[in-house]
């Protein structure tokens, strides 16, 4: 692999690669979730006219949202105790189960109750197969991987609203449930076939008070959330009561981790400051797609009264933007830092949030498809160097944990940005909806919540600078000379193998500082190097 620029050659990443089959394996598995995430949207109404329960269907994304938040910080903390292997494979399966459920639901809150099992299974898959990622790739192959990871989302952005639409006009939308069959027992037979880990199994205690004090706490606190202004007033007795409950949860929970022998979620993951940094910037990434999906097309429906497709086309320059940028971020985190691209997308995205917040009250499809597609390539450059960041400051045995707050993170996000933005523009619309609300409140409604965005966009580029920055010489040591001898050898063992975990030491067969007869004569070294230059600059 050569490191002269940066960039890893193609043969060394690709699907014809020593480790094409886990990417394949990992792109599979990211797929189950990245189409899950569009493919629903489009068949609601044929879902609604057979089952009923229209006031009901929003849950539908609620309850898979729940399932998959609560549980990934502790899917997270397993999969550094247990290994990636089984964890992911438990993921598809219960991803499996719950899709095989929804299509036999028989009313809607049957159906409710089977997405929220579906998010459980989303809960493992996503966070366990970016992790895996993370392991098996250096720094700087990280940056090509990006490219086929956000190439699943562009396809997906693309594929999932169009069978979904297919679907419903067919009057079969449990095919959008039953299609996620042959994916989960694809993605599981590649995994099981190709991604061997071996872990040392020792006594390690399973922080089961702590894991079900952070799942009830989380639970009560995203319902509360969730709940307040639509299932009940925010100062009412009810939306009390669970914030109070929830805030004692997690107190308990607290307690609970300060004397845990294996904490589920450690408190140092809060008192590292690249990791709470990026831990908000992730909670910002989410809040504003969440806030951008869910009135963009309602913004332009309501105001224009043009088609929902036309609509839809509009949004999806962000969905479009976010993979293309991504796929490039990898060039730019190598050459300016994580900081310094994080910073360029989070400029990206305070320029896009302000344009759409000046015209909403001057609705044009180009300008807001534009706008999108500008926010979208801000995203990309946001997302990806702060996950990378984070991932790369830790060594394996925490590397789970890392990358689980942060998918966590972004998960409770889009919870918040659900509730805090759908009260502001409740508050402008309302009742009715988007078709019997006059044009004038929905560009008032959506002017507010544009405007929310970009206030949550300058706080999360408030997050990005607090960043602290990659020292240059650790990112110079990704461009410098080739990798060669045992170090190169040892590298492709576990890429062929999968990765050697959880030995004696808990420290990463791949780590250097464990291996120092394995260090390039040149100086050059891999991610494992950067871990203490940011542990350093960030502080552990």
């Amino acid at each position: 692999m050569s490191l002269q620029s940066g960039i890893p050659d193609e043969a060394a990443v690709g699907f014809r690669s020593e480790r094409g089959p886990v990417l394949i394996s990992v792109m599979l598995s990211t797929g189950l979730v990245a189409i899950d995430s569009t493919v629903l949207a489009t068949a609601v109404p044929s879902i609604v006219g057979e089952l009923g329960g229209f006031n009901q269907f929003p849950w539908l994304f609620s309850a898979y949202l729940l399932g998959q938040a609560v549980t990934t910080p502790i899917y997270a903390k397993l999969s550094d105790i247990f290994g990636r292997k089984p964890i992911l494979l438990l993921g598809i399966a219960l991803f499996l189960a719950g899709s095989i459920l929804c299509a036999l639901a028989w009313n809607m809150p049957t159906l409710i109750i089977f997405r929220a099992v579906q998010g459980l299974g989303a809960g493992a898959v996503q966070p366990t197969a970016m992790t895996i990622v993370g392991d098996i790739y250096t720094l700087a192959e990280r940056a090509r991987v990006q490219g086929y990871l956000a190439s699943v989302w562009a396809i997906s952005s693309v594929i999932g609203p169009l069978l979904g639409g297919v679907f419903s006009q067919l009057g079969i939308w449990r095919g959008v449930f039953l299609i996620n069959i042959p994916l989960c027992l694809l993605a599981a037979w590649m995994f099981s076939r190709h991604f061997h880990e071996k872990v040392t199994h020792r006594h390690r205690t399973v922080d089961v008070l702590g894991a079900a004090l952070l799942a009830c706490a989380m639970t009560v606190l995203i319902l509360a959330i969730l709940g307040g202004g639509q299932t009940w007033a925010w100062s009412s007795a009810p939306s009390i009561s669970a914030f109070a409950a929830g805030a004692a949860l997690l107190v308990a929970f607290v307690f609970v981790e300060r004397r845990a022998a294996e904490p589920v979620l450690p408190l140092w993951v809060f008192s590292r400051r690249l990791l709470c940094a990026t831990t908000i910037v992730a909670f910002g990434v989410g809040a504003i797609l969440m806030g951008l999906t869910s009135y963009v097309p309602t913004f332009l429906e309501g105001s224009l009264r043009i088609q929902p497709v036309i609509a839809g086309l509009a949004l999806a320059a962000l969905t479009l933007g976010w993979p293309a940028t991504a796929s490039v971020a990898g060039r730019f985190y190598l050459r300016w830092g994580f900081k310094n691209t994080a910073v360029l997308g989070a400029t990206l995205v305070i320029t896009g949030s302000a344009v759409l917040a000046a015209a909403a009250h001057r609705p044009n499809v180009a300008v807001v498809a534009a706008v999108c597609l500008v926010i979208g390539g801000g995203m990309g450059l946001l997302a990806v160097p702060t996950l990378i960041a984070a991932q790369s400051s830790v060594g394996w045995n925490e590397r789970g944990v890392v990358t689980g707050n942060n998918m966590f993170a972004r998960s409770l996000g889009s919870a918040v940005g659900v509730a805090v933005f759908g009260a502001i523009a409740n508050s402008i619309f309302g009742p009715g909806d988007v078709h019997s609300v006059g044009p004038a409140a929905i560009k008032s409604g959506s002017a507010a919540v544009f405007t929310g965005v970009l206030v949550v966009a300058v706080a999360t580029a408030v997050a990005v600078l607090a960043m602290p920055h990659t020292p240059s010489h650790s990112v110079g040591k990704q461009k410098r000379g080739r990798i060669e001898g045992p170090h190169e050898q040892l590298r492709t063992m576990g890429s062929v193998a999968g990765v050697a975990s959880g030995v004696d030491d808990d420290r990463s067969a791949f780590d250097p500082d464990a291996l120092d007869e394995f260090r390039p004569a040149d100086g050059g070294d891999d991610d494992v190097g950067l871990s203490d230059d940011l542990r350093q600059a960030g502080g552990s």
